[in-house]
């Protein structure tokens, strides 16, 4: 590991945005992470929420929820004095933790709402998804290079019994 690079690990529920030699990472299930680069500034961040709008969880913070996270991006963009357009938005995760040959229609549940609700947010709020990797079985191991843009997934599907 470069000890020059400032590696930030994401729970459920967290969020940053930062400049520099930051790595952000963070591991995904059925929770879906967003990730926004700016180009030219070479700053960014990530998110990682459990679910699409707050309903009652009065008790869990902002970046929980998708809504809430958006949020969070377009305060970050406005202290930054940038423009959502400026920036490469990327969608991830949404992953079922169910094998396949277990689960209904692989299009119903938390994941797909995740996943929905985001594409869904990201629009309404004039960013433009550049690339998505959403949905299937199993979990992802994400990472997001600040200094360069580069994402790197690691997808670990999950695997039929005998």
């Amino acid at each position: 590991m470069d000890p020059n690079v400032l590696n930030i690990f994401l729970k459920p529920g967290e969020f940053y945005f930062g400049d520099g030699r930051t790595c952000i990472h963070t591991l995904l299930g059925s929770c879906v992470a967003i990730t926004l680069w700016h180009p030219q500034l070479l700053i960014g961040g990530m998110c990682h929420y459990m679910l699409p709008t707050r309903g009652r969880n009065r008790h869990l913070s902002a970046g929980h929820f998708a809504d809430e996270a958006i949020q969070l991006f377009l305060q970050a963009i406005e202290k930054w004095k940038t423009d959502s357009n400026d920036y490469e938005v990327k969608l991830f995760g949404g992953g079922s933790m169910i094998p396949d040959n277990q689960r209904g229609s692989s299009e119903s549940g938390i994941p797909w709402a995740n996943i929905n609700i985001g594409k869904t947010l990201l629009q309404q709020y004039g960013f433009k998804i550049k690339a998505c990797d959403v949905g299937g079985n199993g979990h992802r191991k994400l990472f997001l290079e600040l200094w360069s843009g580069d994402v790197w997934v690691q997808t670990n599907r999950l695997t039929q019994p005998g």
